[in-house]
């Protein structure tokens, strides 16, 4: 092998993804698919809660954009220390 194949194989290895030990409890899954057909049974009935939310967090990501656009040139140096 030469030594950029060998220099490569480190890095890959020194990369490699390692897995969180996380537990999703039997009550976190439970609340987290009662959320999820929640929403989906009220886009069924078309309900106006449902679509308050969608409109709303489709402006909260349009407004988080405006931000990071205006404020991240100013704050990259930071982020960098």
């Amino acid at each position: 092998m030469s030594q950029l194949d060998n220099f490569l194989e480190e890095i890959q290895l020194e990369e490699s993804k390692k897995t969180s030990m996380s537990k999703i409890t039997r009550q976190a899954k439970i609340n987290r698919a009662t959320g999820q057909l929640a929403s989906v049974e009220a886009r069924k009935k078309n309900d106006p809660a449902y679509r308050n939310m969608i409109k709303y967090r489709e402006l909260y990501f349009k407004y988080r954009e405006m931000v990071h656009k205006k404020y991240s040139p100013r704050v990259r140096s930071r982020a960098r220390r």
